[in-house]
């Protein structure tokens, strides 16, 4: 699936970034406990190489607690790295992340003088702004359940010594792993023009049924799920929920909205799209696919099939003309 939503806030937050990071001691990174690496931004990867990060698994009350627990001893088994689980709507959980950010910059924080400055990164609707107004005990940030509401970078004091640095959330101009696509507008990530509700649901439910059939069943009463096709399961789900049109047919639209509705707000019960082994699977994947694409593309240019784009000039202002000298008094 071909994601390509990168606005032109999206590029202001990269380069946000990118000035900031040189005066950042700690990163946290929030992901979707649901979806942890195909949440992680590859970019913001490549921008805070140099700095410890803290790993916020969030959702975790809508995640599969098996697989959260995987996901955590992965992060934690890489070095600079801590990762904890957190669902913001518990107004406790947010404190917990002072301790872990202190630990990895245990220099840092001990005064005034060298306050420990955290940044907050993460794609968009992933619990930033929810996290940040726990934080502080008010609105600080805007929040919504829709990608892309936080704008402009903020920093909030948390306590002596401690300063959060709240971005906007971005993702990535090109996903390269095909099932990281399909996650991402499922967990509603991306906006809704992005990506077609009916082709996501099937995909959600190619992962849904040899993995959490027992929670399909339950929610749509539905029988025989495994030795049915992805499409004739959407259509059973939208007949068993109302979702008719005229001439008593399944509005598939519809269906695939509702299905989409009800794992991204926990209907369907506790569930995980993706373990650290199946990511790294795809990601491997995704990566040998995007080398042997760049490779055709190279060997067409070669052969003349495909002009390659010319090298933009700058253009170079002329020289002013030199000012006239003052007579000599």
């Amino acid at each position: 699936m071909a994601v390509q939503w990168f606005p032109g806030h999206m590029h202001l937050t990269k380069k946000t970034i990118e000035e900031r990071i040189k005066h950042i001691d700690v990163v946290i990174e929030m992901v979707d406990a649901r979806l942890p690496g195909s949440s992680a931004n590859p970019m913001l990867a490549s921008l805070t190489a140099k700095r410890p990060s803290l790993k916020v698994l969030n959702k975790q009350d809508l995640a599969d607690p098996s697989c959260t627990a995987l996901w955590l001893a992965h992060y934690n088994g890489r070095e600079g790295t801590r990762a904890i689980a957190l669902d913001t709507t518990d107004g406790n959980a947010a404190k917990r992340l002072i301790a872990p950010c202190r630990e990895l910059a245990p220099t840092r924080g001990n005064s005034m003088a060298r306050p420990l400055r955290v940044m907050i990164c993460g794609i968009p609707n992933v619990g930033k702004s929810t996290l940040i107004n726990r934080l502080v005990g008010k609105s600080a940030a805007k929040a919504a359940d829709e990608a892309g509401v936080t704008r402009n970078e903020q920093r909030i004091v948390l306590e002596d010594g401690f300063y959060l640095f709240d971005t906007p959330g971005m993702l990535w101009p090109r996903i390269i792993v095909a099932q990281s696509g399909y996650n991402l507008a499922a967990s509603g990530a991306v906006g809704r023009n992005a990506f077609d509700d009916q082709e996501v649901a099937l995909e959600l439910l190619d992962y849904l049924k040899p993995h959490y059939a027992t929670e399909l069943a339950a929610r749509y009463a539905l029988k025989d799920i495994a030795t049915q096709e992805s499409d004739a399961l959407l259509e059973a789900i939208g007949r068993n929920r109302g979702a008719l049109q005229a001439g008593n047919k399944v509005n598939l639209q519809k269906a695939a909205e509702l299905l989409i509705h009800d794992f991204r707000v926990g209907a369907l019960g506790r569930i995980s799209l993706e373990t650290p082994q199946e990511y790294a699977r795809w990601l491997a994947e995704g990566k040998q696919l995007d080398a042997e694409r760049q490779l055709r593309k190279e060997e067409l240019q070669s052969a003349g099939h495909i002009r390659s784009k010319p090298a933009v000039k700058k253009s170079v202002p002329p020289k002013a003309a030199p000012r006239p000298r003052k007579p000599a008094r």
